[in-house]
């Protein structure tokens, strides 16, 4: 693993963190949106993350003089697997004059708490900046790199 390899990294967990951030933003947006049917009704959302495997850390040839010589598969960074919506209970509440009522007088309310998404957007900005931090981080090492042959 090269230095260099650390902003490929650190970019997948800058692009995931802003798909969850995202999926967070379209979450509470639709919180209290209402509707007639349970099949119509917005399910929140959740994105699904995968870890990018390399079969060939340090290209498989034996490097010995590199920094890292690791054997076997290695992470490369993040990708989203998919986005997934919450099969938790939706909420049944029995609102006869709201104009979204079905017959019965009830409308149905998506299975998002706010609560919940609010802390996952608060983790998600902790992540995304931990991540540009690693992105300076690395740039001032290779900057620090470069001044060594002078």
């Amino acid at each position: 693993m090269s230095l260099s390899s650390v902003f490929n990294i650190a970019g997948t967990g800058m692009s995931a963190q802003n798909t969850r951030l995202n999926t967070v933003a379209s979450n509470i947006a639709n919180a209290d949106t209402v509707s007639s049917s349970l099949d119509q009704t917005y399910r929140a959302r959740h994105p699904v993350f995968s870890t990018m495997l390399s079969n060939q850390m340090g290209g498989g040839s034996g490097d010995s003089g590199s920094l890292f010589n690791d054997s076997g598969d290695g992470g490369q960074g993040v990708q989203v697997a998919g986005i997934v919506e919450d099969q938790s209970n939706l909420e049944a509440r029995y609102e006869p004059n709201n104009p979204s009522a079905n017959k019965d007088g009830y409308v149905y309310y998506p299975n998002v708490n706010v609560v919940e998404e609010m802390a996952d957007m608060i983790s998600a900005s902790r992540s995304f900046q931990t991540n540009a931090e690693i992105m300076n981080t690395a740039k001032t090492m290779m900057q620090k790199v470069l001044t060594l042959g002078q």
